[in-house]
């Protein structure tokens, strides 16, 4: 059902993007959860088993109900753009414990027989310990799942966002909203969120603004995230997810892989979106330096441009380097 928020003057003023690694490790584990989530995640999913296997996820099924809440102080929106994984646990155990209780209670209801459960019971019945277990558990999961693997991660939702902001100044909201349609759709100053389950509501956002935040775990869904005070928060699915989990090689088509060898291949196929060096070789698993200079041999034959973005500079194919690469076998 629709979650329309509505925008005043000062909302339009205060929208903006982040990464949450908190938000990615517990969407990391309703991936695990739900089989929905499955498809791109598959080398991920086996690489991780042995991991998952030593892992309790119990206490997280109380709070990820298919169709519900799920407490907010688990993963509060980021206060910055780029918080760091230390940061964002160190919000997590300075929750307070009434306000963790509230929204415990509130989540557990749309799983029938949670707050009754001996797990649920102890948890409620001590807020202050079920925050420090529920951290503590959040850490280790953050370590075994996500932390080898945040380097690229993070080079794709920061893709992702250098995207979306380049659509926002070429054509406000309503262009930044686009290509997530239907489900999201911005018309008259409201934004309106097709969710899963739930009544139709309407938020006013009060002068808050929004909170944008790519996932590479959220796909199919996007999500409407944070009740009050927090602020109003939009996850969706970040650009480039079919790609995270492949190896170079993989990426770059065999045809292309013979005409400029494997890691130059991929390092043009890798260009799904404008990238830095030093986050195109994070997501593509390579040395720097060598990807700095496939890069220079690509740019000098007129398959990439680049530009300066602040202090980085952005690679980008050209109508040349893309035709190539959608040209294999043609």
């Amino acid at each position: 059902m629709p979650l329309r928020m509505s925008f005043g003057t000062d909302d339009l003023l205060r929208c903006r993007f982040a990464i949450s690694p908190l938000g990615q490790t517990h969407e990391a584990v309703r991936t695990l959860l739900r089989p929905e989530r499955h498809p791109y995640h598959l080398p991920w999913l086996r690489r991780v088993r042995p991991a998952v296997a030593g892992l309790d996820l119990s206490l997280f099924t109380l709070f990820m109900p298919i169709r519900g809440y799920t407490p907010d102080f688990l993963g509060p929106p980021p206060e910055v753009p780029y918080p760091s994984v230390e940061e964002e646990l160190a919000r997590l155990r300075a929750t307070e414990p009434a306000a963790a209780r509230r929204e415990m209670v509130r989540s557990m209801a749309f799983t029938p027989g949670a707050a009754e459960s001996p797990a649920g019971r102890a948890l409620l019945d001590d807020p202050a310990r079920a925050v420090r277990r529920l951290a503590d558990l959040t850490e280790r999961i953050w370590h075994a799942l996500l932390a080898p693997d945040w380097p690229r991660v993070r080079a794709l939702l920061e893709a992702d966002v250098a995207y979306r902001a380049r659509r926002l100044a070429d054509g406000g909201l309503e262009r930044l909203f686009a290509d997530l349609r239907p489900v999201v759709n911005w018309a008259e100053g409201r934004l309106t969120v097709s969710t899963r389950g739930g009544n139709p509501e309407v938020q006013p956002l009060d002068g808050r603004g929004l909170l944008l935040m790519p996932s590479v775990f959220v796909w199919p869904d996007v999500v409407s995230g944070f009740a009050p005070p927090w602020q109003p928060t939009v996850i969706y699915p970040a650009r480039g997810v079919g790609a995270l989990w492949q190896e170079p090689v993989e990426r770059a088509a065999d045809a292309l892989v013979r005409l400029l060898g494997a890691n130059r291949a991929a390092v043009l196929s890798g260009l799904e979106e404008p990238a830095s060096t030093t986050a195109l070789a994070q997501r593509l698993g390579l040395a720097p330096s060598s990807v700095s200079a496939h890069l220079a041999v690509l740019r000098s034959a007129g398959l990439l441009t680049s530009r300066r973005d602040g202090h980085r500079v952005l690679y980008e194919r050209t109508p040349l380097g893309t035709a190539l690469l959608e040209g294999d076998g043609a």
